[in-house]
């Protein structure tokens, strides 16, 4: 979330100054094709088990400016390439798929008794839009769901306990492809807001 309508006004009630700025940054986006870079947030967690922002990485990234209820969002970008018109296009296109690429990445230790203890708990309907699987395909279906962390574990970057019912959220995976989709990610509580609507 880059921007919230609730941050017009401060804790005290008193207007935010930076707030008709930021909104002019927006409008400088949305209107005058000005482009939108981020930093990637760091966060930490406080003793009492509460997440907070650390800092940021020292990496600009663009993003894409994409508006949820009343809150502006970063969101990734599409992968940006040009789709010509027909008109363009002389003669067919030949497209390329299947070459093998090395991928490295950061791989976060998940634990599936904690995922069980989520799908005890909650169930298996996504608590966001309310989809159930086993509802829809039957017994191919049955206990499938994602098991969405709240607070990414990436995000932590350390070893934690966690809270099977208070951390995770059983969610369908196109709701959880959509929480994912801004940095930070979206609430439960705000993407079902949106979905709603």
């Amino acid at each position: 979330m880059i921007l919230s309508h609730e941050w017009q006004t401060g804790g005290t009630g008193r207007k935010n100054p930076g707030y008709p700025k930021s909104l002019e940054h927006i409008r400088l986006i949305r209107e005058e094709n000005y482009r939108l870079m981020t930093f990637p947030m760091e966060y930490s967690e406080t003793p009492d088990g509460k997440v907070k922002i650390k800092g940021f990485t020292a990496r600009l990234s663009e993003k894409k400016l994409v508006k949820i209820g009343n809150d502006w969002y970063a969101a990734d970008p599409d992968d940006g390439t040009p789709v010509p018109l027909a008109e363009e296009l002389s003669q067919p296109e030949k497209l390329f798929e299947g070459a093998k690429t090395a991928v490295t990445i950061n791989a976060y230790e998940r634990n599936p008794k904690a995922r069980a203890a989520c799908i005890a708990h909650h169930g298996c309907k996504c608590a966001a839009c309310g989809f159930d699987f086993a509802k829809t395909y039957g017994a191919l279906g049955e206990g499938f769901i994602h098991v969405h962390h709240n607070v990414p574990v990436g995000k932590i970057g350390a070893r934690y306990q966690v809270d099977p019912i208070n951390h995770l959220t059983p969610v369908c995976p196109n709701c959880h492809a959509m929480i994912h989709r801004t940095e930070p990610a979206l609430s439960i509580e705000q993407l079902r807001t949106h979905v709603q609507r």
